[in-house]
């Protein structure tokens, strides 16, 4: 796994690319991010642990570099069961998003990495004459933990 300073960098270099620049204030969010990533946590979340290293920093600032993150596609936005607007890291050379387990007893999100559509996909392109970019699924039940 990369580490954080080199995934910074590659952030850094598309916020560039895309015309932004890397304020200290994207930084903080983005080091917390990259922190934090397997967390799945709402822009509130990370504003207040941003706001415990950076007092600076304002919960809007956070929300527009959430969302210049998403369009650039350094992070996907997604939305669970609790209707929080969560934000999730991409992994570098993933050819789809990946996929999620939720807990409905304790609200945990695991990941899973592999994509299990592959043939799926293959087969709706082909029936249905339709080009997937991109697809998302959560499984919703028990974990191991609250089972």
């Amino acid at each position: 796994m990369k580490t954080t300073d080199s995934m910074l960098t590659k952030i850094t270099e598309k916020l560039h690319h895309s015309g932004f620049k890397l304020t200290p204030q994207r930084e903080a969010t983005i080091k917390i991010v990259l922190e934090k990533e397997t967390e799945h946590m709402s822009a509130e979340e990370i504003y207040l642990a941003v706001k415990r290293k950076n007092s600076d920093i304002g919960l809007a600032t956070v929300y527009r570099t959430l969302e210049i993150l998403t369009d650039i596609e350094v992070v996907n936005k997604i939305s669970f069961d609790d209707g929080l607007a969560r934000y999730d890291l991409k992994k570098e050379g993933d050819k789809h998003f990946h996929h999620h387990l939720l807990c409905l007893k304790c609200g945990g999100i695991e990941e899973i990495a592999e994509d299990l559509l592959e043939l799926v996909e293959q087969d709706v392109e082909k029936r249905f004459d339709f080009q997937i970019k991109d697809h998302r699924l959560t499984f919703h039940g028990i974990c191991k933990h609250c089972q």
